[in-house]
């Protein structure tokens, strides 16, 4: 609907009725608006779905037309009258579902007993048809080939919704119809079997089927019934895994996730890929911790050595007061024999703000210093750092959903449509209605074809291609002058920095042809508004911050912030990862990002703590506090739901650091490898089994329910802390979260106008909020920005090379990232029974001219050497992967990427080097053949 058809307005009747609403409001639209629910099947009235009108389930009569109409694609019109009741609407409707009806399984074999259909042929009095059923031989077979979703197109009424969901919706192009007349129905690709089809198992299909023809697997019983009824609770609350943060609604069935569904939150409208849709179950797995451990004096040595399913070799149960009272003995007795900071914390972006408050407050309370951290060090710290210095901000300028006002956007170093998979369903529907994606990345990507231009840079040669694009506007004149001089300094300097990066000069650094980087600095220049969105393939290399510098710049020479459909957005990896950082769980900054080296910020946060000053130094970051346990000056750590032993560069430096400490207290839902190396675990509640607030790559906070009650004895991570923190002396006595939030509120402006009540009410708010009703600013930064003067700052960017280069030794390159199914460490996607059937095998993957060079078929086991490490995976073929690289993803402990990776840092960031290493790649003489 346009703005000049929003403010034009159509009067007609509807049912007697004198009824006003906005020009191009359907009938459908408009009956619903006053309460009348039109019976409706193909029509779903929710976002990104179009009404189609197919099968005639909602007929109207229309005064004055000599057929009926179907009330969900016809327009109102001024003077039309309109009767939704009429005999004749009403048996139209009914002789629609009595055809249908005779196709359907009965009621007691339907696959879904409480579906729409059912509950729309029960609204138009229809129970059985007169009409002869499809013979049976015509009717597809069960296709139980995937293990989340089953297909039974016997319950298949051609509706097209599915059809829509696939392509439209989540833009997947997997379903379509095929066959003619009453043989039509969906296929998965070319009629494969789903399992076996290209399907992402976002199950967007599913959610949107209203017969039960596509159903969760998990509903259904050996005869293939199911009912949706039969949920004894639905909860709202929010998806564990990225940092989209789709809000789910989460049914439970006998104390147990039965499924999950979309909700209508602000990220995702309903939308959910494969992990938030199908991997929930991990919270049951047979491995969870459910009581606490204390290491046995007769243990073996520290190290990755301890089976999950049985910790009795190296652990012993302990009493809850036990196990705290030994956890924080340890650490107090350092404490007080070695200073406090021979103590160190890694808190969890997997946690909710209030308990990364409080992490962040036990260490900075309780042992005087700043060493803390968390995994943003590990995916974003140079986008952050790169942010405040020049805009004065670390969080997104705009949410990615304003991508729907653009007519540019550049998706560069990420790879949304598998590590933000919702997100990405904007930006395919975005280049679907006309609009120019350009998608920059070294590796090929599934979001590339629907790019209008796809630069498939050299690795490492980032600055180089950013600053040639930028060379040409500069060139060319066609940089934003208005808004360079009302809103930036130093573009003079910046500009002139950018004389000696023609794209003609860099084009034997980037790979690019010339002609591509003019094009795309042309049609970014001159857009009306254009974003940039970057991922962990720009931050995450030793010069990642000046990456982000160069991003940063582009946008401002633009004039791209501060308007609808522009914006910097880098696209945040956890749940929670935004949250935590805003709650403090950084090493230099305080919550808020105030600096730690502020007398007045610490003093501040002192009186609202009650406590006093500590120390003004730059805390250590993840990579600096393992290399300070191998130089003695660490000796225990706190780790709450962070998983080092798999997630740090080098591995084999973390894991060895890990074994050196004295006393490590492990706080999580399971035995990890971290907690391998423990002295006292500590069984944590898991997400879904908890409350508190979770802020998203949007800056959207956001409600988090508890779904089901912890196992065992497990506890929330909130109560946990608290209970150390009394252990070591500290006055804590938070009621719960809540109070927890209350007392954030009072440091950090950010939250103001959003309240614990508000948010148990509305389920998010965009932060800031301006008025306790404004739902927050999706744009910031239209009229300046939080530096001197008001002004953004160009920050001139040198090229830097990687910090090791391929050799005769180590001639290709090893980039690691994560894979669709599996998140992060994969202690939680690897014990989910969907996302480990769907990717079950350690795998690096390899060009097949590589794969033929080397003498190996897809499928068989590669080793994997770099100068720190080596390993074993199964070779998989991908064009997208450049000749001389291979990616890795780092998931598997069976062949942990990170045994390979650059421990090398980003000299702002502290971030490592995890996506350039040089590596040499050996065929194995013989399956089976370990690692070194």
């Amino acid at each position: 609907m346009t703005d000049e058809n929003a403010k034009e307005q159509v009067t007609f009747t509807l049912d007697g009725a004198t009824v006003t609403v906005p020009a191009g409001t359907t009938i459908w639209e408009a009956a619903h608006g006053r309460g009348l629910t039109i019976p409706h099947l193909c029509h779903r009235p929710e976002p990104g779905y179009r009404p189609d009108g197919n099968c005639r389930a909602c007929m109207v009569e229309v005064e004055g037309e000599r057929t009926l109409v179907a009330s969900c694609i016809r327009p109102v019109a001024d003077g039309m009258v309109v009767h939704t009741e009429s005999a004749r609407a009403r048996r139209a409707r009914r002789g629609v579902f009595e055809l249908l009806l005779a196709d359907q399984p009965p009621p007691e074999r339907a696959h879904d007993a409480g579906s729409h259909f059912w509950q729309m042929a029960d609204a138009v009095g229809v129970s059985e048809s007169r009409f002869p059923p499809l013979e049976p031989e015509r009717v597809p077979l069960l296709d139980a080939s995937h293990v989340a979703m089953h297909v039974n197109l016997d319950a298949c009424i051609q509706c097209n919704l599915c059809v829509r969901a696939c392509r439209e919706v989540q833009v997947n192009d997997v379903i379509g119809m095929a066959g003619r007349g009453h043989d039509a129905f969906p296929v998965f690709d070319q009629a494969d079997p789903m399992g076996a089809s290209t399907c992402v198992a976002c199950g967007e299909c599913v959610q949107a089927c209203p017969t039960g023809a596509l159903m969760p697997a998990s509903l259904l019983d050996e005869a293939e019934r199911g009912d949706r009824r039969a949920d004894e609770t639905v909860t709202r609350t929010v998806c564990p895994f990225c940092g989209v943060g789709c809000q789910v609604d989460v049914a439970v069935r006998g104390g147990r996730i039965a499924h999950v569904e979309g909700a209508p939150g602000p990220a995702n409208q309903n939308r959910l890929c494969v992990k938030g849709r199908f991997g929930y179950d991990y919270i049951h797995h047979p491995h969870r911790l459910t009581q606490p451990l204390v290491r046995r004096a007769d243990a073996p040595a520290k190290g990755v050595n301890v089976d999950p399913a049985n910790p009795w070799t190296h652990f012993r149960p302990a009493s809850w007061e036990e196990a705290l009272d030994i956890a924080a003995e340890g650490l107090a007795w350092l404490r007080d024999e070695h200073g406090g900071e021979a103590v160190a914390g890694f808190g969890s972006a997997k946690c909710t703000n209030e308990e990364a408050y409080l992490f962040q407050k036990l260490i900075r309370q309780g042992f005087r210093h700043n060493n803390v951290d968390h995994c943003t060090r590990l995916c974003h710290a140079s986008s952050v750092a790169a942010l405040i210095e020049n805009i004065g901000s670390g969080a997104v300028t705009a949410t990615f959903n304003e991508i729907e006002h653009a007519d540019v956007a550049i998706v560069i170093g990420a790879n949304p449509t598998e590590n933000h998979p919702v997100a990405a369903t904007w930006f395919k529907q975005f280049a679907a209605r006309g609009g120019t994606l350009i998608v920059a990345d070294p590796r090929g990507q599934a979001l590339g074809r629907h790019a209008r231009h796809m630069l498939q840079f050299r690795p490492g040669t980032d600055v180089a291609l950013l600053n040639s694009i930028m060379h040409v506007i500069a060139e060319e004149g066609l940089e934003d002058r208005q808004y360079i001089a009302a809103f930036t300094e130093n573009w003079e300097a910046f500009k002139a920095h950018l004389a000696d990066f023609s794209p003609e000069a860099m084009e034997p650094v980037t790979g690019i042809a010339p002609e591509v980087v003019r094009t795309v600095a042309r049609e970014f220049a001159g857009a009306r508004a254009g974003m940039i969105f970057w991922g962990m393939g720009v931050s995450q290399h030793v010069h990642g911050t000046d990456n982000a510098r160069c991003l940063i710049s582009l946008a401002l020479m633009c004039g791209h912030v501060g308007r609808p459909g522009t914006g910097l957005h880098p696209l945040r990896g956890q749940n929670n990862v935004q949250g935590a950082s805003d709650a403090g769980l950084i090493p230099m900054f305080l919550p808020d990002y105030r600096s730690v080296t502020d007398a007045a910020e610490r003093r501040h946060f002192a009186e609202i703590w009650g406590t006093e000053d500590w120390s003004d130094r730059k805390g250590l970051t993840v990579v600096e506090i393992m290399d300070a346990i191998h130089a003695g000056r660490i000796r225990g750590m706190y780790i709450l739901g962070e998983n080092p032993a798999m997630s740090d560069p080098d591995l084999a430096h973390a894991r060895a650091a890990l074994a050196r400490l004295e006393h490590l207290v492990v706080q999580d839902i399971f035995l990890t490898e971290t907690a391998m190396f423990a002295d006292v675990i500590l069984p944590a509640a898991a997400f879904y089994e908890k409350t508190g607030t979770v802020t998203n790559t949007n800056r959207q906070v956001q409600m988090a329910r508890p779904v089901v009650a912890p196992p065992g004895e497990a506890r929330p991570d909130w109560e946990i802390t608290q209970e150390l923190a009394r252990r070591l002396g500290l006055d804590w006595n938070y009621a719960g979260p809540h109070s927890v939030f209350a007392e954030m509120k009072k440091g950090m402006p950010s939250l103001d106008n959003i309240t614990w009540e508000r948010l148990e009410a509305e389920g998010a708010v965009t932060y800031p909020s301006t008025a306790p009703d404004d739902p927050g600013q999706a744009i910031v930064f239209g009229d300046g920005f939080p530096r001197p003067g008001g002004r953004a700052r160009f920050a001139p960017a040198a090229l830097t090379p990687p910090a090791e280069l391929p050799d005769g030794e180590y001639p290709m390159i090893l980039t690691t990232g994560r894979v669709l199914e599996h998140w992060h460490t994969g202690a939680m996607t690897r014990r989910a029974q969907v996302l480990d059937w769907a990717e079950p095998e350690a795998i690096c993957t390899l060009h097949p001219a590589t794969l033929r060079r080397l003498g190996v078929a897809p499928g068989d086991k590669v080793r994997l050497v770099t100068r720190r490490g080596a390993v074993v995976a199964m070779a998989r073929a991908d064009r997208a992967v450049p000749e001389d690289m291979v990616f890795m993803p780092f998931a598997f402990v069976e062949a942990a990427a990170n045994m390979l990776t650059n421990p090398q840092l980003d000299p702002d960031g502290k971030i490592p080097e995890f996506k350039f290493a040089a590596v040499r790649v050996e065929p194995l003489p013989e399956a089976g053949v370990a690692a070194e």
